[in-house]
């Protein structure tokens, strides 16, 4: 047979023959590839793929006026949105230069190109243009001075961000091998007697709070549900709320606890100074707080389980030096939009890494501030709550460390709060977060240094604790990616390298997001934001360490009062047992009515507000894009898309185009 024959055969049965055709360039093939190739068919397919393009085009179209007429009713109804203009003009300032220089360079770049200028082959005297003259100075003046000074910096940031890194994949391993070894804290059943109330310790629950008007009330309910006998626990509602109509309705919710045979008390504080820490300071210099043994401690939006405390209390038992029991966050709204998305990303890590981690090997870790529980001694030990910076939770777990006392994480249990939903609530609260580590860092470094404690621990304090994740990992990533990157599409002999800026930012982004495996999809998204957030973290970190004027700044993160779905089924499946069972349950519609009537006739003015403008974010975002622009002329692939991605992410957030919309 030929070597390019076909054979086609059937079925004898069927009265067909065998067919051999020994040319596929015979007539017969030739007919049959015309008529195959019909031109209807073309048509169509063409056809088809014009009306997937235009409607692609449609919608791009209709997206793209709809963001636009977004942008121009936010801009004409601008609001500054900075924490204080009048602190952070230095870093806006700074921005501003560097983007009026990019900028400038940009139109001397663009003119260059298209004259196609080479002025390095040009000898002095044959340049005759002034613009030419000073592009030719630009170039020497470049390769001799900014592009050495530039690559030292940028190999000095790209040390600390390999140093972090590795950091983040210790963690990683060590958090793999407790899971591979199914390691986790645990206690005896029969720690305490059920049937003999007097074998439960004394537990005082604490909920401080501050103009809470959304979630005061289900943060009480829970504290009141909490399963522990009656007479052993102790509810205290630590109000600081300057609103007397709001006081009102929180004494109201208190009585009618009270009434239900909760042992509940409320306190307000006449002189309401040091914040949170000072508010819980009033609230254990109370008489009967020496009766008490332990202390747990909620925020007003957090909503722990029935059984939180017999989670949480059997494991101090036979402990002595057991200062703290940490329980995780949950979140009730982290599908509410994209900023919750991504904050659940970053928390997750931080409970199910940095905590476990660090909590298993170590005994230490930074107290949350909430939905912990402290033995009372451990806290008087360490001086009790000080007012001296605003992170008052990791000042106390550094003291108690520093005494000697051992903490807990446990990671199984897990008590319901609620995420920031807007990017002006998240981004105060960020500011805080990274501002009050710097403050606890410079009053603290003496007592580490003195302390009795271990070297090794001693380093962890100074060197991971501290500098690495709280100093060290915004001021690379701002430097890095902020300032460092659009520089050198100007300096091309300071050029980053692909693996800086894309892979390996993408393998950490990606270990990062392993604990919540649900959010892979948004792995791109939560890259650009976490450097987008890089210079609120960068601005906070200077003004902590420096002791700046927005360092001491604390505002209450705004709430909405979200409930989960689980959540109110559980109350409605509580409120059908109530005529049957003798326990106590949360008021539901009868409260919400006389909530309602309260609030009416108490005629709160409330004060309207509107998304802001953050110009710290503009700037960046206008400097990256011009950055990204210099990029196409020197055909800058993958550093054109990132400066380009990267300088949207922050014109989304300086027009405060995430999270909440508030019109």
């Amino acid at each position: 047979m030929a070597p390019n024959s076909v054979t086609i055969s059937t079925d004898k049965a069927n009265d067909f023959t065998l067919l051999q055709v020994h040319d596929l360039d015979s007539p017969i093939f030739q007919e049959k590839q015309k008529k195959s190739a019909s031109t209807k068919q073309f048509t169509w397919v063409i056809l088809l793929k014009l009306h997937k393009l235009l409607t692609c085009l449609t919608w791009l179209t209709t997206g793209l006026k709809s963001v636009f007429s977004l942008v121009k009713k936010r801009v004409s109804l601008s609001d500054i949105g900075d924490e204080n203009p009048k602190n952070t003009t230095r870093l806006y300032r700074f921005i501003k230069f560097f983007l009026a220089l990019s900028i400038l360079a940009l139109v001397v770049e663009i003119i260059a190109h298209f004259n196609q200028w080479n002025l390095l082959v040009f000898q002095p005297w044959e340049v005759k243009s002034l613009l030419q003259w000073f592009y030719l100075g630009w170039l020497s003046f470049r390769e001799n001075y900014v592009g050495p000074l530039v690559l030292l910096v940028s190999k000095f940031c790209i040390v600390l961000f390999l140093i972090q890194s590795l950091d983040r994949l210790v963690l990683c391993v060590g958090c793999f091998w407790i899971k591979y070894k199914k390691l986790k804290p645990t206690f005896d059943d029969d720690v305490y007697d059920v049937e003999d109330p007097l074998s439960f310790p004394m537990v005082l629950v604490q909920i401080p709070m501050c103009n809470e008007r959304e979630v005061y009330s289900q943060s009480i309910g829970a504290a009141c549900e909490l399963d522990w006998p009656k007479d052993r626990i102790l509810v205290q509602v630590l109000d600081d709320s300057d609103d007397p109509s709001l006081q009102s309705l929180i004494k109201d919710e208190v009585s009618s606890w009270k009434e239900k045979g909760v042992n509940i008390v409320y306190r307000h504080r006449l002189i309401r100074t040091g914040y949170k820490a000072g508010n819980l300071k009033s609230a254990m210099s109370c008489d009967y707080v020496k009766d008490y043994e332990f202390v747990a401690i909620f925020d007003a939006d957090f909503q722990p389980n029935p059984d939180y405390l017999k989670l949480t209390i059997p494991h101090f038992k036979g402990k002595p030096d057991l200062g703290l029991v940490q329980a995780r966050w949950s979140y009730v709204n982290k599908d509410e939009n994209l900023l919750t998305r991504l904050q659940n990303i970053n928390l997750c890590f931080h409970f199910e890494v940095e905590q476990q981690v660090n909590g298993h090997f170590l005994n230490f870790f930074g107290f949350n501030g909430t939905a912990g529980v402290w033995r009372i001694e451990a806290l008087e030990d360490s001086g009790g709550w000080l007012e001296r910076t605003t992170v008052e939770d990791m000042d106390i777990a550094v003291r108690a460390h520093l005494n000697g006392w051992k903490f807990i994480y446990l990671n199984d249990v897990k008590v319901l709060c609620e995420l920031p939903e807007s990017y002006e609530a998240y981004k105060k609260q960020q500011h805080r977060w990274h501002s009050g580590p710097m403050q606890l860092f410079r009053l603290c470094l003496p007592a580490v240094i003195s302390s009795k404690i271990s070297i090794w621990k001693k380093a962890n304090l100074i060197f991971l604790f501290f500098l690495l994740r709280k100093l060290i990992l915004p001021f690379y990533s701002f430097t890095l990616f902020c300032i460092i990157l659009p520089l050198t599409m100007f300096i091309p002999e300071a050029e980053l390298p692909l693996w800086v800026i894309c892979y390996v930012p993408i393998v950490m982004s990606f270990i990062n997001i392993l604990p919540s495996p649900k959010s892979v999809p948004f792995l791109v998204p939560y890259l650009l934001f976490e450097n987008t957030m890089s210079v609120t973290k960068f601005n906070a970190m200077v003004s902590g360490l420096f002791q700046l004027g927005s360092a001491y700044e604390w505002v209450v993160t705004k709430k909405t009062g979200r409930s989960s779905e689980s959540d109110l089924f559980a109350l409605a499946e509580r409120e059908s047992k109530s005529s049957n069972e003798d326990k106590l349950h949360r008021r539901h519609s009868e409260s919400g009515l006389e909530l309602l009537g309260k609030i009416q006739k108490s005629e709160v003015i409330v004060k309207k507000k509107r998304n802001k403008l953050y110009r710290k974010e503009l700037a960046l975002a206008f400097l990256l894009l011009t950055a990204s622009a210099r990029s196409l002329l020197s055909e800058h692939g993958v550093h054109f898309y990132f400066l380009l991605f990267q300088g949207l992410s922050f014109l989304v957030m300086g027009l405060d185009l995430i999270g909440e919309q508030v019109s």
